[in-house]
């Protein structure tokens, strides 16, 4: 169905958008640029909600629920966790 593929290819690029955003967060942070990387954070979180959660696997489902908690965190753990968390849906967007 050209629908479903057409929601799945949106949801591909918001969730690789969401990747870069969080890899600029986590730069950012270990760099000390807080202001920076809560822009892109802000950005991350816009882009949430662009996608249809229905069509994602259960784990990508959770990761981005849990981005609400990662700017509550230590900022070694909000760098270590924003690009761990960019790793894991660059590889969801990735999949066919």
């Amino acid at each position: 169905n050209i629908f479903s593929e057409l929601f799945m290819d949106r949801n591909k690029i918001a969730l690789s958008s969401i990747a870069l955003d969080l890899k600029r967060v986590a730069i950012n942070y270990h760099h000390g640029s807080i202001s920076t990387a809560n822009r892109f954070f802000a950005e991350a979180m816009k882009r949430r909600s662009e996608i249809d959660q229905r069509k994602l696997k259960p784990y990508v489902r959770k990761i981005l629920t849990n981005l609400d908690k990662l700017i509550f965190q230590a900022k070694e753990k909000i760098a270590e966790d924003a690009l761990m968390y960019s790793v894991l849906l660059q590889n969801a967007a990735l999949v066919k």
